[in-house]
């Protein structure tokens, strides 16, 4: 009698401890499938955008020209900066004392061509446009999709596609890809600084700069860095245009939209680095 009961009551903790499982469970292949369903549709939103900017090339320039100089007004500082103490001190004071070890801190400069023009100039450009704009830009959408503006200009004929989101993807993308060559030019000047710092000649510097620069390097990094651009604005268009949950939901929109965008940006920087070296691997040998 009392085997049965012990047997009775294993059963019912048991079904009582399935239910949770299989919520544990839903829950997880929901976590694990909301950002392949979110990077879809932050992909089908690109298609549109480009598809609406081939289809019908008039009527947003106006606004285009709005964001390309509120990007330029807000990001130019900070991103000056940025380029020229990062160029300075970690691989300019960094690299060059392992050059100086050599006794060759000339060749600091063949080394600027891969620190600066291919990875942290772009880098930092991106990073310095997603936190300024990228963040105001998401903010601003999320704000009129909690006020329900969007919902408004579907009931009156408008896309918000076409309006809203399309000129503020292509500012980003075209000021982005112009500021990689300020970013560039302060990033090489930041190196000049640290070579300087380590009693080399200048001349020296930039000689051996230009013997290892490339047309490829140059337009594969203008390239990469509006491609960048590309991806910030679509991430932080979406985020704020799929905002939900009132001002906190717009708080927590802004911040998945730079995180999201910060990881799109280094995914996509290993990937196009990784290939342009691949089809070119002279750029590879330092003379």
């Amino acid at each position: 009698m009392s085997r049965a009961h012990s047997m009775e009551a294993t059963g019912e903790k048991r079904a009582a401890v399935t239910p949770k499982i299989s919520k544990g469970l839903r829950s997880l292949q929901g976590a694990a499938s909301r950002p392949l369903q979110q990077a879809g549709e932050m992909f089908q939103l690109l298609l549109e955008v480009v598809v609406s900017a081939v289809t019908k090339p008039t009527g947003y320039w106006g606004d285009v020209r709005e964001q390309m100089f509120d990007i330029l007004k807000l990001c130019w500082l900070p991103m000056i900066i940025s380029t020229t103490a990062f160029g300075f001190g970690a691989p300019g004071l960094q690299g060059g004392n392992i050059f100086l070890l050599f006794g060759m801190p000339e060749r600091l400069g063949s080394f600027f061509l891969m620190a600066s023009v291919r990875e942290f100039a772009p880098w930092i450009n991106a990073m310095v446009v997603a936190g300024v704009m990228g963040t105001a830009i998401a903010a601003d959408l999320g704000a009129r999709r909690i006020r329900e503006e969007f919902d408004a200009m579907e009931v009156l004929g408008v896309d918000p596609v076409r309006s809203i989101i399309l000129p503020r993807v292509i500012a980003l993308t075209i000021m982005t890809g112009l500021m990689d060559v300020v970013a560039l030019s302060f990033g090489v000047f930041g190196g000049l600084l640290a070579s300087w710092e380590l009693d080399a000649n200048p001349s020296a510097y930039f000689g051996n700069f230009w013997n290892n620069a490339t047309t490829t390097d140059m337009w594969c990094s203008v390239v990469k860095t509006a491609l960048f651009g590309v991806i910030i604005g679509v991430v932080c268009c979406y985020k704020g245009y799929r905002a939900e949950g009132g001002p906190i939901g717009v708080g927590r929109a802004v911040n998945q939209a730079v995180v999201v965008a910060f990881a799109g940006i280094w995914m996509f920087n290993f990937a196009f680095t990784a290939l342009m070296l691949g089809l070119n691997p002279d750029m590879q040998v330092y003379r």
